[in-house]
């Protein structure tokens, strides 16, 4: 069994985690950190885990085969200084602490592996830190990975996407409170939102002479859960070329699904899964996708990238049903 620990547990990441963990096959769960919880049963703070869990909060660490950081961001790279860590225990974080820029992508010592395991899942096995990529990175990338992969990205993109309230965190704010979400839509970080230092860093690791502009408006969804991303650029192809580029590219890819027509965010919300719709528009190639951004967008993809790194199947405990309806 993998012995785990989970630091920063009262959050929504470390909540869907632990629903994630708590039925993992390979998974001994030895310690849930939270310093404003210690002490309470999880299930105080997360309430559908009731009868699922006995495991207590704690403000003590044991050794481990690998940690989880669900801390807020920022706070990692504290959390690790001023704590021992045995230097065989495998870290997984959840922040954006250790995600990488352009600058940063071939020269960082931190020795954290961006782990986003369509993008470079050889590299995430022999890891030992792996910094986990974040939701709107994500689904975006999934957008975007083999036009770079082909160098095909030669125009400038444009990407909208519209996330659900608990991408916000779980403490409320003015932006995510029920009163004001709901019936409502509004644009925010519009062209210079924090993920996209990483996705222009994976994108130049695959195609070096990748410069040109990603233009990225996000937008506040009234819903809670899922990020539906909508992408085009320009693309000289016929429609079967693009369609055999991206089903080759995800060939080894278990969690992305194609559909021809009729993507919507009820598809994987609360899966591990992104799907995937490919069009041409007059030249440009249209790209929509959609993932859970609790799930493949941060802990379902922590718990992939942990399976990855023991050499387990990477759909282990990851056969989750969606909502559907």
């Amino acid at each position: 069994m993998i012995t785990v620990g989970v630091a920063g547990g009262a959050g929504y990441t470390g909540g869907e985690l632990l629903r994630i963990i708590i039925n993992h096959p390979e998974v001994d769960i030895k310690y849930v950190y939270s310093t404003s919880q210690a002490g309470n049963p999880v299930y105080a703070t997360h309430k559908d885990l009731l009868g699922e869990t006995d495991l207590v909060f704690s403000d003590k660490l044991v050794e481990v085969d690998v940690l989880f950081l669900c801390l807020p961001h920022g706070t990692s790279k504290t959390f690790l200084e001023e704590n021992t860590i045995s230097e065989s225990t495998k870290i997984i974080d959840l922040s954006t602490d250790f995600r990488h820029s352009i600058e940063e992508f071939e020269s960082d010592k931190s020795g954290f592996v961006y782990g986003l395991p369509e993008f470079q899942k050889e590299a995430i096995k022999g890891a030992i830190k792996i910094a986990n990529p974040g939701c709107f990175a994500t689904g975006i990338q999934f957008a975007l990975l083999p036009l770079a992969k082909a160098r095909l990205i030669k125009e400038d993109i444009h990407v909208s996407a519209v996330t659900g309230s608990t991408g916000a965190g779980r403490v409320p704010t003015d932006t995510s409170h029920f009163s004001w979400r709901n019936g409502n839509i509004s644009v925010y970080k519009q062209f210079n939102h924090q993920h996209l230092k990483e996705i222009k860093a994976t994108l130049k690791h695959l195609q070096p002479s990748f410069n040109q502009a990603v233009n990225f408006v996000p937008f506040r969804g009234n819903f809670t859960r899922g990020i539906l991303a909508s992408v085009y650029t320009k693309f000289d192809g016929t429609l079967e070329e693009a369609k055999k580029l991206y089903t080759d590219y995800y060939a080894d890819a278990p969690f992305v699904h194609f559909v021809e027509k009729g993507l919507d965010l009820k598809q994987v919300v609360n899966t591990n899964k992104c799907v995937i719709q490919v069009e041409l528009h007059d030249g440009n190639i249209y790209i929509q996708s959609a993932i859970d951004n609790l799930l493949k967008g941060a802990s379902g993809q922590a718990v992939q990238n942990m399976n990855l790194l023991f050499g387990l199947d990477e759909r282990t405990g990851l056969r989750l049903k969606t909502v559907a309806f």
